[in-house]
């Protein structure tokens, strides 16, 4: 009886020594994580460590004792241990049809796209003839996987950029740029109606005012469309905002001259801008960096940096050059004096080589003599 007393009374002074660890382990846990900058990720190999040492241990127990992770989470990465264990997925055979051939699937796309009227038929006769064998209901997968309409919608949808290549050559765009000017009788606001055409980034100065109204606007759309020196020819397409100085008989105008002109929607800087980007940079590079306190003084300013902008700027749109070159300061010489052109006392400069003419040799002087 003594001896049972004795192994009894060790169990449970082991036990409790047990116990005490766990309670301390269990602060410990608690004190790591409070100090943990984030949650540890375990890696696949701690994740089935971790795992099989709570599978020896009694659901109720973990339950009751503070853990890293919850038990519902080591049972789950248990029960994933057992699946993978008994997994033979990876020694089947491969069903169903083969993955269409990337490359196929890109030229399926490219095709469709840019040739927005072919049917499945034709793009798979455009196909064979590059060496791709293949079926019109493989192209008609591909083009839905891709969101691709059929081709009499497709036909229908034309992009704006597919607009713009269409139509490049014909394009012009206006805007209106407004400046304060300071007078003595204070800030007064002058709207300068301006155009530039999309192929060559040319721009022209179509009028400075304090009061754009209908006849104003008359009198600019009269100038442009002159047959000798407008700016605008028939046949172009102009593009515009929704601004009200923009009116019913400015338009009309313009139709009659055989030039188009095309409202753009609400809010949409993009769809005009060339015109938006050339008001950046003349504000930018000019009017913000002078003192204009006079129409007269805003006239020269404008005329300067549109020649400069015209004639000497090189566009990074039109790959660096310029749009609209004078002959003399072109030249591909690598020697030569260099020159300066200043506009607005050194604002705008440009620089090109001083032409060397090749002088005669001496069989061409004799001949001449």
């Amino acid at each position: 009886m003594t001896r049972r007393k004795s192994l009894a009374a060790l169990k449970q002074i082991f036990q409790s020594s047990q116990e005490a660890v766990i309670r301390y382990l269990i602060q410990e846990i608690k004190f790591l994580m409070s100090h943990l900058a984030k949650r540890p990720k375990p890696t696949e190999g701690e994740k089935a460590s971790l795992a099989r040492a709570a599978a020896a241990v009694d659901p109720l127990y973990l339950e009751k004792t503070f853990n890293l992770f919850l038990p519902s989470t080591l049972l789950r990465w248990r029960r994933e241990l057992v699946r993978r264990k008994w997994d033979y997925t990876h020694l089947q055979k491969k069903r169903g049809r083969p993955r269409v051939d990337p490359k196929l699937e890109e030229l399926v796309v490219r095709l469709a796209q840019e040739n927005p009227s072919d049917g499945y038929q034709t793009l798979a006769g455009r196909l064979k003839l590059l060496g791709f064998e293949t079926n019109p209901e493989t192209i008609q997968n591909i083009l839905k996987r891709n969101g691709i309409s059929p081709a009499p919608e497709r036909g229908n949808q034309l992009s704006w950029k597919e607009f713009l290549d269409i139509h490049w050559d014909d394009l012009a765009a206006t805007d209106f740029l407004s400046w304060e000017v300071l007078t003595p009788f204070g800030l007064v606001n002058y709207y300068i109606l301006f155009f530039i055409r999309h192929l060559d980034r040319k721009v022209h100065i179509a009028g400075v005012t304090t009061n754009p109204n209908d006849n104003w606007m008359l009198q600019a759309a009269r100038n442009l469309t002159d047959p000798e020196t407008g700016f605008l020819r028939e046949g172009m397409m102009l593009l515009h905002d929704r601004d009200t100085k923009y009116t019913a008989h400015f338009s009309r105008l313009l139709h009659e001259s055989g030039i188009e002109a095309l409202k753009l929607p609400a809010k949409s800087p993009n769809m005009n801008a060339h015109a938006e980007r050339f008001v950046r940079s003349i504000k930018t590079q000019c009017l913000s960096r002078m003192m204009i306190t006079s129409e007269k003084q805003l006239r020269k300013a404008l005329r300067e940096y549109v020649d400069y902008y015209n004639h000497e700027r090189c566009h990074q749109g039109l790959g660096n050059r310029i749009p609209c070159p004078i002959a003399e300061d072109v030249t591909e010489q690598k020697n030569g004096k260099i020159r300066r052109k200043q506009r607005l006392g050194g604002l705008l400069n440009f620089y090109s080589r001083k032409k060397i003419m090749s002088k005669p040799n001496q069989d061409n002087r004799e001949n001449v003599a």
